[in-house]
């Protein structure tokens, strides 16, 4: 992974090639960022500068053998952990080194993908994925033995957030005391899910999302977009550059969340005037409680965004406003006057919750179908 690769963040490149020149390399490194604003290919364009010696700030330097298994994420001295769920062919315990080839495949083909694209490889189906126990295990086995090439040994920890309990607290201890040339980039999303004890022990950098000036001008020069389509896909991506690609592919609706959402709102709309209008709500709640957790999670997360959209516009701030509604007679600004500040804490709350529960196994018809009753009362609130 070339530094010149990775879109924007030039003050991260800068500071991790030049404290590596100095030999100033922390062993313990936590990258943390939105989706899409580049932690994973900064994290392997970071182990690859270390491990095969590079200069100069790139990763094109005389050991050239050593640049070239980075092409395929095979360096023997570079190792990953990340999220897995068991499937059918790994039934149970699932470790990431199980799925060490639709990870390599999947973080060179899509370096900025987010969690749901992994999960979609996976087919979480109403699994939750975790770096488990056993992940821990292999990772204090993997560190234990010397390096390949008698330098670094790197560990990248990809959304570190989802390390359980147990898990963490075995990590813990390897980070208090770190074998020799060792390094350690854990990169998360969510910074706060981390226990503050692995937070402490680790050099902190905070990663922007991009601009749209930086997305658009990679759309144009990477997939050949028209200048002014690039440029609307830029706004309406939010500094996101996986969403960008899903939007110019056109395959970020394998759930139409829009949809979903907007049959839900209807329905919360007429049961303020018809209680018969209630099994509607009871109909939707089933629907969406058919699907996995994470698909669960990444709707609310849609609605919340909804939400905050309708919220600008009410409050007459459309340059911050990038949704286009593609359902059939919804206009958000017809439904914008319905979100204000009197209702948005609270919907924001009810949605939160909903949300925690989910995350946590709680029977996801009672859920939605409590969260779908106070909606109804929420967005008649003036």
């Amino acid at each position: 992974m070339q530094f010149s690769e990775i879109l924007g963040q030039e003050h991260i490149k800068n500071h991790l090639t030049q404290s590596a020149n100095l030999g100033r390399i922390p062993h313990a490194q936590l990258f943390v960022g939105p989706e899409g604003s580049g932690t994973l290919p900064m994290a392997i364009a970071y182990a690859q500068y270390i491990l095969c010696g590079n200069q100069a700030g790139e990763n094109n330097g005389e050991n050239q053998a050593c640049n070239l298994k980075f092409q395929k994420i095979s360096h023997p001295d570079l190792h990953f952990a990340y999220p897995t769920v068991s499937t059918d062919s790994v039934k149970t315990k699932p470790k990431s080194i199980d799925f060490i080839a639709e990870w390599r495949a999947f973080s060179t083909q899509n370096p900025y993908g987010g969690l749901f694209d992994w999960y979609a490889i996976l087919g979480v189906q109403n699994k939750q994925g975790e770096i488990r126990v056993d992940d821990a295990t292999e990772i204090l086995k993997s560190l234990s033995l010397k390096s390949y090439e008698g330098g670094y040994k790197i560990m990248i920890v990809w959304m570190a957030d989802k390390l359980n309990i147990a898990a963490s607290n075995k990590l813990l201890k390897l980070l208090e005391e770190p074998p020799e040339k060792t390094v350690f980039i854990l990169i998360s999303e969510n910074e706060e899910d981390i226990i503050q004890t692995i937070r402490s022990r680790c050099q902190i950098l905070h990663f922007n999302g991009l601009s749209e000036a930086i997305i658009a001008d990679a759309l144009v020069n990477r997939e050949q977009i028209d200048p002014k389509l690039a440029a609307k896909i830029a706004h309406q991506s939010q500094g996101n550059y996986n969403a960008a690609l899903h939007l110019v592919h056109d395959d970020s609706d394998e759930y139409p969340f829009e949809e979903w959402f907007v049959t839900w709102v209807r329905a919360a709309f007429k049961a303020k005037r018809n209680a018969a209008a209630i099994q509607d709500l009871i109909l939707w709640s089933e629907k969406i409680a058919s699907l996995g957790r994470e698909a669960q999670k990444k709707f609310l997360q849609f609605c919340m965004e909804m939400f905050r959209q309708a919220l600008l516009l009410n409050y007459e701030a459309p340059s911050l406003v990038y949704f286009e509604p593609k359902v059939d007679k919804f206009k958000l600004e017809n439904f914008a006057p319905f979100v204000n500040g009197n209702n948005i804490n609270d919907i924001f709350k009810e949605l939160s919750d909903a949300m925690y529960h989910v995350e946590r196994n709680g029977n996801a018809k009672i859920i939605l179908t409590d969260l779908s009753i106070k909606l109804t009362r929420l967005i008649h609130k003036k």
